[in-house]
């Protein structure tokens, strides 16, 4: 039992300094790794903070008149609302030209004009609408959109084309040009539907994308020479833009195919559909010229 003791006495006398050695040298050596890697390696970057939730869209439906007056209108109002809910995004509907302010159209991601005609705003409005569009805002022309404000270059840009005149009610065919669209990719290569068919004062397709045309035989009274452009978007002044020529009737808007139209214009318009737009447009010649209008 004591030469056990001994023993161990003497064995703790010998291994204590080595393993103080060995420990010292184990930290010296982490220590050394430690400061090659501060000084080699920049410093770890906070975690960023995770994205903010985008919020629902939210839609003003503006439907002031200042020339003729549809009868769709209140039709054309609650399908708009009815879309909303069916597809998530807020609506909003006035005719007050008073929420064309700065801080009513920063919560907003799109403003559907909806059978509009003459002169809607005035020209402190008309800024406020320009500075949406020009952070990132989108515009959806419905039907007589396009026979609005005739003495507004800049929303001549915006809706691609002015009105002119049109033909009577009756069916037509519309030749489907791009099938990819939000606002189109339901649609069957040629469309067959009944509207009122506007001919413009100029033909848009220089200065954007046109998704839509009438084919001019199928019907009378066509006017543009057999390049009938019907709809169209653009990417425009920072903003997105889109037009359609249908939404004169009351039955267009219980038209299934015409309601999911309406839809992906005012989802891609949001931002909620993300295909990128293809030309921008240069001023037109003559927009500063405003024309005759006629009844839409």
């Amino acid at each position: 039992m004591n030469i056990n003791l001994s023993w161990a006495r003497r064995a703790s006398r010998v291994l204590t300094p080595i393993l103080a050695c060995v420990t010292s040298a184990a930290l010296l050596l982490a220590f050394a790794e430690s400061v090659e890697q501060d000084q080699s390696t920049p410093p770890r970057k906070p975690t960023s903070a995770p994205r903010k939730v985008v919020e629902q869209p939210r839609v003003l439906v503006f439907s002031k008149t200042a020339g003729f007056r549809h009868g769709s209108i209140p039709t054309g109002i609650k399908t708009m609302v009815e879309l909303g809910k069916e597809h998530g995004f807020d609506v909003v509907t006035t005719e007050d030209p008073a929420r064309f302010n700065e801080k009513e159209l920063s919560t907003l991601s799109c403003v559907v004009f909806l059978n509009t005609t003459g002169d809607v705003l005035d020209d402190a409005q008309q800024k406020h609408f320009e500075t949406f569009i020009r952070n990132g805002g989108g515009y959806v022309g419905v039907h007589s959109a396009a026979d609005t404000e005739y003495d507004w270059p800049w929303y001549g840009r915006l809706v691609g084309a002015w009105f002119k005149t049109h033909p009577r009610i009756q069916p037509a065919k519309i030749n489907v040009e791009d099938r990819t669209f939000p606002a189109t990719s339901m649609l069957p290569p040629v469309w067959d539907r009944t509207d009122e068919w506007y001919v413009y004062r100029d033909n848009p397709r220089p200065n954007v994308t046109v998704l839509m045309s009438l084919d001019e035989t199928s019907y009378e009274g066509g006017g543009m020479n057999g390049d009938h452009p019907t709809s169209w978007y653009h990417d425009f002044d920072g903003g997105r833009a889109f037009y359609t020529g249908g939404g004169h009737t009351n039955e267009s808007y219980a038209e299934p195919l015409f309601r999911k139209h309406l839809t992906g214009a005012i989802m891609w318009a949001s931002g909620i559909v993300n295909t990128p737009a293809k030309k921008r447009s240069p001023l037109p010649a003559n927009v500063d010229k405003p024309v005759d209008v006629l009844k839409p």
